[in-house]
């Protein structure tokens, strides 16, 4: 299988998103309790229901 050359430009890195993503999460739970975890991910993911 040959790969495509040249200046293509992406319009989403996926990689790259969610590298974004985990290091976000993983900065935000640094030095939290397991309770304030379970709350940060209710939180969150509250957030991405409501929309």
């Amino acid at each position: 299988m040959k790969t495509k050359e040249g200046n293509q430009k992406k319009e989403f890195d996926t990689v790259e998103t969610f590298r974004k993503i985990k290091d976000k999460i993983s900065k935000d739970l640094k030095g939290m309790s397991f309770e304030e975890i379970r709350e940060y991910l209710k939180r969150e993911s509250s957030k991405l229901h409501a929309g």
